[in-house]
């Protein structure tokens, strides 16, 4: 093999190899919830339409209040992310629609990303109550005791101790 075949078969694999790479930076894009097709929000009116004509609109609702069954909510979001990174909301849309007893819709209240939270755990292990043991107390704890609690006394580990037979 001459030098300048192998010189094309090194740049071909590395050209192959950096494909491969920039494959996993892809930007990939996701949807969730509600397609929203803003004419058809816009077209719900207050003191208009009631919860016949908004679910032949909009559809059914993502969901419906859940103490109060005179609210419906219609919920999408867009995102975005790059490889293994975390998916960012790119577009949000909540949507509220109020009704009455009666059924006719009080109004609609629509919020976006302004409502998105992002939250921190405080710390890397949950606190529990009881005792504090090392590795070693876990595995050799035992050793001994076996048996051994029919006669003896209130202990640490047993408050009120043994019965005997």
């Amino acid at each position: 093999m001459t030098a300048s075949k192998r010189r094309v078969g090194v740049m071909a694999t590395a050209a192959l190899a950096l494909a491969a790479g920039l494959s996993g930076c892809a930007e990939m894009r996701g949807h969730q919830g509600y397609v929203v097709d803003r004419a058809l929000v816009a077209s719900v009116q207050p003191g208009v339409d009631n919860r016949e004509s908004v679910q032949k609109t909009l559809g059914d609702p993502s969901f419906a209040a859940q103490f109060d069954d005179n609210t419906w909510y219609y919920v999408s979001r867009s995102t975005q992310q790059f490889s293994f990174g975390q998916p960012k909301a790119v577009t949000q849309l909540a949507l509220a629609v109020h009704f009455d007893k009666a059924g006719v819709v009080t109004g609609v209240d629509r919020t976006g990303l302004e409502q998105i939270s992002t939250i921190h755990p405080s710390a890397d292990k949950t606190p529990t109550l009881g005792r504090k043991r090392s590795l070693f107390q876990e595995l050799f704890g035992n050793i001994g005791a076996v048996g051994a609690a029919a006669t003896q006394g209130p202990t640490s580990d047993n408050p009120t101790g043994g019965s005997r037979p």
